[in-house]
């Protein structure tokens, strides 16, 4: 119980501001009401920080087990979330986006459980050489930047329909304009296509040295470049043919599927399915 009671904790905190920010966001305001909060406010800046220090605490501590450094699919997918939620918040320094937040939020107070629920059956040692840190720290933050695009996309596409049905229900008429999102949708996808490009390139150069073996095309490997060619040709077709809208998002949430496959779906069946 004294275990579980943190994490408890970190949960109710998340899920206590998402609850703020869809209230305060999302709700249609009565008549005579108080109007909604133009930007984020300093003092839901600052409550953002407590979570996510206690978040971080916990991931410290399940992530660097007495055994070494813990991999599971629990623990990555709990520090994916941990980085995705932390990149909203400094993206709030400078884009309108608090109306994403219950969204986001709302992830983090279930994923914040993940590594009571998903633990790892095996550790790695601390021997571990730098450049394999730098290849996980490259990995993580390519998943959170692609996860973000992918919430993004999963938005806009709800939104285009419901543009062209004629219909825009209150749930989605507080979202930034569909500029908005499809301009910082690529760029996240830019940025997150430079650091799967270093994944890959370190993963390919260093293999023996970050893995004690040379490069093998597993499925793992085989989705992973999938992946990157998704992402690689949605770019380029932005540039060359100013691809937008339903391709966009498409090509988006596909290749984000390919991603997942690659680490989470492989992990989550070898570590949950086949208990290996």
């Amino acid at each position: 119980m004294s275990a579980f009671l943190p994490y408890f904790v970190d949960s109710l905190l998340y899920a206590l501001l998402g609850a703020h920010f869809w209230r305060t966001r999302w709700r249609t305001a009565a008549p005579g009401g108080k109007p909604r909060p133009e930007k984020i406010q300093p003092w839901e800046r600052a409550a953002i920080v407590l979570p996510l220090v206690l978040h971080i605490s916990l991931l410290y501590q399940s992530l660097l087990g007495s055994d070494g450094l813990n991999l599971g699919v629990g623990n990555v997918v709990s520090a994916v979330v941990w980085l995705t939620v932390l990149i909203y918040w400094l993206a709030n320094f400078w884009c309108k986006l608090e109306g994403l937040q219950a969204f986001v939020l709302g992830i983090a107070a279930v994923s914040t459980f993940f590594p009571l629920m998903l633990p790892g059956a095996h550790s790695l040692p601390y021997s571990e050489p730098p450049a394999f840190m730098a290849h996980l720290m490259m990995a993580l933050l390519a998943y959170s930047l692609f996860t973000i695009a992918a919430v993004h996309a999963g938005l806009m596409l709800l939104v285009e329909r419901r543009l062209h049905s004629g219909t825009m229900p209150a749930l989605l008429q507080n979202l930034p304009p569909l500029l908005t999102m499809e301009s910082l949708l690529f760029r996240v996808i830019s940025a997150g296509f430079i650091l799967l490009t270093l994944t890959l390139a370190s993963g390919a150069l260093f293999s023996e040295e970050l893995f004690n073996k040379p490069l093998q095309f597993t499925h793992k490997t085989v989705f992973a470049i999938v992946s990157w060619v998704i992402f690689g040709a949605l770019l380029a077709g932005r540039n060359i043919y100013g691809w937008r809208g339903r391709t966009a998002i498409r090509w988006t949430l596909v290749g984000f599927a390919m991603l997942l496959l690659a680490y989470v779906g492989s992990k989550f069946v070898l570590e949950v399915i086949l208990h290996k």
